[in-house]
């Protein structure tokens, strides 16, 4: 083979890892999660209040709660529900719950089409707990987590990468404070590479409240834009 036609495919090569890569990033832009909700009588937000509780009562009074709890008041305030200090005070009580999982090691080739990050769900359960907290993976959820990272090399491994991808949940009740009637239940699960509670919490809870309250019995694909992109 001639120099020349070496570095043409050594260059051919690079320029294929640098797409790949951008392709990867762009898969990685956007955050997909699947959101299943159900309702029954969710009054109108005229004159409703509402107060954020720990459905885990081993959660209630924790700082951390107390940040993603705020997240979900301000998605209820924007829906047109008063927000109030105290269950005590509120029509409604909003339950709220999360966490992610530990973890799994995945292995796929790296040909053109696939999609690393949706794909999973394919292969795996969806509902109330499962073996896991909220469902599927037979992992069990758990907050606070360090970072899991995979490897990636196109050229020395066949084709092939490792990674660790991660299942992340969040579920959201509403009860009637009168008499306890349950009005809403939300579920948002989500299969990305990080298990930074930090980034994936807020990005279900935007992703539950698109489109709120949904039609009752209805599973959906939701994809939330980089924040950088949203539109206030």
């Amino acid at each position: 083979m001639s120099a020349n036609r070496s570095s043409g495919l050594a260059r051919i090569k690079v320029a294929a890892a640098a797409l790949l890569m951008l392709g990867l990033a762009a898969c990685a832009s956007n955050f997909n999660a699947r959101v299943s909700r159900f309702q029954s009588q969710l009054p109108a937000p005229a004159g409703q209040t509402f107060a954020v509780v720990a459905d885990d009562p081993a959660m209630a009074g924790g700082l951390e709660f107390a940040q993603y709890a705020r997240l979900v008041e301000a998605q209820m305030a924007r829906q047109g529900y008063t927000p109030v200090a105290s269950p005590a005070q509120a029509t409604l009580v909003v339950r709220f719950d999360y966490g992610v999982d530990k973890g799994r090691e995945r292995v796929r080739s790296t040909g053109i089409g696939r999609d690393p990050f949706w794909s999973p769900w394919y292969g795996g359960g969806y509902g109330r707990f499962g073996y896991g907290r909220f469902g599927g993976w037979g992992y069990p959820y758990h907050r606070g987590a360090l970072w899991g990272y995979g490897w990636y090399d196109p050229w020395f491994d066949g084709g092939y990468e490792s990674y660790t991808v991660y299942t992340s949940g969040i579920e959201l009740k509403i009860d009637r404070k009168a008499d306890g009637a349950r009005l809403f239940e939300g579920k948002a699960e989500a299969v990305s590479t990080s298990n930074r509670l930090q980034y994936v919490v807020p990005n279900l809870v935007e992703a539950m409240f698109t489109g709120f309250p949904g039609n009752s019995g209805e599973t959906v694909r939701i994809t939330v834009a980089p924040e950088k992109n949203r539109r206030n």
